[in-house]
């Protein structure tokens, strides 16, 4: 048997292990969201219009199989009144040149899902993001030679109505330098995970200054308004104003125009766009022009010194009557636009906004007042909002909290609890104040699972949300048996009213496992054998069965996707984000306990590091053994010489390379600051020698992939600008967004510093390397002449560093050069092949 046939029949087998358990299972909170569905269902567009839409997605992705393949959209009375997909034998297969698969759906995107399910489960295939290696359809048989599926055909039922994709943030951390061709391809990626509810906040600028414009705000006032491009989420969001503007006219124009091409495609493939409403957010000139408008001056975000040139925004109470008036002329105006809607707004009032008085009848108000303004302008409008607030801000105790969920209709609110696996609002509200809500996964997991789930409280329709990346850091992590189980046990649960699934992540374009197997979750009937799935994951990932992979992603499994410490997985690595403290206030590895532990059949002393309660900084996040991993990138480059001409081996080999190389970095700047109080002036120069040869060799290995390379995010920003000074504002947006985020003084560094940070090549070498070179510099000066650590040097030092290379123009590859494989065993043996005996 060929490797392609291997991979089908277990494939094959471990699918029908699934597939003939499916039963009809919608939940009582479909109830109470169908009259929205009805309306969305009938102002769908064309069965041909998405017929041509989802033929130009299997164009685009696997053209020579465009003839093998053809479509029908069916109602969703034939699939028992679900969205669902059939998979089936084409009748002509047997006729030369004839289709050989019939996918039928309920939608182009349902149809598309159904693609990617057969190419999965029948052929072997695997599709990501290209940055994370793109897609692997080399293991695709010829056309004319597909695998039949089984006589009776395959049906495959959404358990739940919705799959609802992005963050509030993801706009800046990752879209904000896309141009057409990039959405586009997110959007087929989108279609064939099956995601029909995304968020699209594009240009949505333009269409505010159009709306100002009619209360007598100029063009010339919103300039102190909008954030930079880099910067609009926050901006919009009312955290900040103008840092990184202001933004130019033709800036807008093509926004606008984008934003048309994205819903106008997301529309032709049957998907549910979420658009934005308005939350209170306005520019200071408002005040002015409504001197009696009740518009308060919001607090400090994140500026050092309360500097209101960009901090301290303003806000409409939404008790004023000019509220529904501008939330109703926002509304309408995107509907001139864009020529229709989904129904679907998103607002966040009160997202790191605190409201200014905590009395329930005044917020119930609130809530009431800012669903009006969506009302007044869309009869049908369902007001979707982040749970965010719930979980960080102790204004909402259990009576404001309730006094917002219940002020709008029954079925008219959606909340996405953003940080459900590590701070769940279910548990912290007595189960939502008695009104039915069930959510019984309690497993302690991380950011790194925040499961998008979406549940009835009475009055409020949740989901439950998988945001699992900050920033778009690059870290492999995760938490793959929460993915692969608890949407499913929150669904089944007793008077389960979840009706959607979904990711929220800051960041996309990493940790490629988590989300092949967190978009299948929307069309998971049962909990997922993830043991099994990781197995068939290696294969497809490949195209091809490899005996020391399957054995690393085995580890892998148990380790690096196996996080349930219950600590969020924000990057904090010193390479990228490296402490601005005095040495002597940093616990450091000071004995070896006698903790014997047994790994591969052999004992080990494992080493510990004595935590100090007064630790000055965030220690990097470490949850499993990093000899384990070690060992399972041994195994990678034991696969290299049959898998090195894949793009998502050499991905995944960079990547876990990075990763072990990373984990190491951080104990040898341990070790540096050991040294340091102990004196010893020559272990403190060779360590950050060895430090800094670290950081120089792990650019190199970046570089083997387009994955991992700056260039690409700072030339998307250049291409975007109209002349020589747009390209100096985007390129310095795009530079600030991954280093020192805000605003600084001369000693004091921005709040967010390193909170966008990145493992890419060329920001290493330039940026990451110089700056720990200049802290290791004053550690030897110190030792040398007998002084304590001069913090205020570093600090002032490090800062203009930093900011010079906010204001620089070097240019950087936008292609990989280097053999991964090469490079990659060349730092195993150099740093790594001595430390896989014990943990580190």
């Amino acid at each position: 048997m060929d490797s392609i046939s291997m991979i089908s029949s277990v494939i094959f087998i471990f699918f029908c292990a699934f597939i003939f358990s499916v039963a009809n299972s919608s939940t009582l909170g479909v109830n109470y969201v169908s009259p929205l569905l009805e309306i969305q269902e009938r102002e769908r567009a064309p069965s041909s219009v998405q017929l041509t839409a989802a033929y130009g997605v299997l164009t685009r992705l696997i053209p020579s199989h465009f003839s093998s393949f053809q479509f029908h959209i069916i109602p969703k009375e034939h699939c028992g009144g679900e969205f669902c997909f059939n998979i089936s034998n084409h009748p002509g297969s047997a006729r030369d040149g004839s289709p050989e698969i019939l996918i039928r759906g309920t939608t182009a995107v349902d149809i598309l899902s159904g693609v990617h399910w057969y190419l999965k489960y029948w052929c072997g295939a695997h599709i990501s993001w290209s940055k994370t290696g793109g897609a692997q359809l080399a293991s695709v048989p010829d056309p004319g030679s597909l695998p039949a599926v089984q006589d009776a055909g395959v049906l495959v039922k959404r358990p739940v109505p919705w799959s609802y994709y992005q963050n509030a943030v993801t706009s800046s951390y990752t879209f904000a330098w896309w141009d057409w061709k990039r959405w586009e391809k997110e959007i087929d990626w989108m279609a064939l995970q099956g995601i029909n509810l995304p968020l699209a906040f594009t240009g949505q600028e333009a269409i505010w200054q159009k709306v100002f414009k009619n209360f007598n705000i100029s063009t010339s006032n919103l300039d102190d308004f909008f954030g930079g491009p880099a910067f609009l989420a926050w901006s919009r969001m009312g955290n900040l104003h103008k840092w990184g503007g202001p933004l130019p006219q033709s800036w807008l124009d093509q926004q606008l125009i984008l934003q048309k091409k994205i819903l106008g495609r997301m529309y032709e493939l049957g998907m549910t766009p979420v658009l934005p409403a308005f939350s209170g957010n306005v520019p200071a000139a408002l005040k002015r022009v409504f001197p009696s408008a009740k518009i308060s001056r919001l607090g400090n975000w994140f500026t050092v010194n309360s500097d209101t040139r960009w901090c301290c925004t303003y806000l409409l109470d939404a008790t004023d009557p000019l509220f529904v008036e501008i939330g109703k002329a926002f509304i309408e105006q995107q509907l001139k636009e864009y020529g229709r809607s989904s129904h679907i707004y998103n607002c966040d009032t009160f997202d790191e906004n605190t409201p200014p008085v905590d009395d329930p009848d005044y917020i119930s108000s609130l809530g009431a007042t800012i669903f009006k303004g969506m009302q007044s302008a869309d009869s049908d409008a369902v007001w979707l909002m982040q749970g965010w607030l719930f979980t960080y801000d102790p204004f909402w105790r259990p009576t404001q909290m309730k006094a917002l969920l219940h002020s709008v209709p029954l079925g008219k609110l959606i909340v996405l609890d953003l940080y459900a696996e590590v701070k769940p609002i279910w548990a912290t509200s007595k189960q939502y104040y008695g009104i039915p809500y069930i959510w019984k996964f309690i497993c302690p997991v991380s950011v790194g699972t925040n499961l998008k789930v979406v549940f009835l409280t009475g009055y409020v329709i949740y989901f439950m949300c998988m945001l699992h990346n900050f920033a778009g850091n690059v870290e492999m992590y995760g938490v793959l048996d929460a993915v692969g189980s608890g949407p499913v046990e929150a669904r089944t649960s007793e008077n389960s009213t979840m009706v959607g699934v979904g990711m929220s992540m800051e960041g996309i374009e990493q940790n490629p496992v988590v989300y092949d197997l967190m978009s299948e979750m929307a069309f998971q009937h049962n909990p997922v054998d993830v043991k099994a799935w990781i197995d068939l994951y290696s294969r497809r990932r490949y195209g091809r069965f490899v005996q020391p992979m399957q054995d690393a992603w085995n580890i892998l499994y148990r380790t690096i996707y196996n996080c349930t410490d219950g600590a969020y997985d924000k990057n904090r690595d010193v390479i990228v984000s490296f402490p601005d403290v005095d040495p002597n206030s940093i616990s450091t590895l000071q004995t070896v306990l006698n903790n014997v532990h047994e790994q591969h059949g052999k004992r080990y002393l494992r080493r510990a590091i004595l935590e100090e309660p007064n630790d000055s900084y965030d220690k990097p996040h470490l949850w499993y053994s990093t000899s384990e991993v070690i060992h399972a990138l041994k195994l990678f480059l034991e696969s290299g010489n049959q898998l090195s001409d894949s793009s998502t081996y050499r991905y995944d080999l960079i990547d876990l390379t990075r990763q072990a190389l990373a984990k190491y970095a951080n104990e040898l700047f341990l070790d540096a600051i050991e040294a340091y109080k102990l004196d010893d002036l020559h272990a403190v120069a060779h360590l950050s020698q060895k430090f800094l040869g670290l950081v120089e060799d792990l650019d190199m290995l970046l570089g083997c992939h387009d994955g991992f390379l700056l260039g690409p995010w700072i030339e998307s920003a250049k291409e975007l600008a109209q002349d020589e000074d747009q390209e100096r504002q985007f390129e310095w947006n795009a530079r600030t967004q991954i280093t020192m985020w805000f605003d600084n003084t001369e000693l004091e560094a921005s709040l967010l510093r390193d909170y966008g940070n990145k493992y890419w090549s060329g920001l290493l070498r330039d940026y990451y390397g110089p700056r720990a070179a200049i802290y290791f510099k004053y550690l030897i000066e110190s030792l040398e002449e007998g002084k304590g650590f001069n913090l205020k040097a570093w600090r002032r030092e490090w800062i203009i560093l930093t900011n010079s290379w906010q204001s620089s123009r070097y240019v950087f590859p936008v292609k990989s050069t280097g053999n991964a494989l090469n490079v990659s065993q060349w730092l195993f043996e150099k740093y790594l092949q001595d430390l896989g005996s014990h943990d580190h």
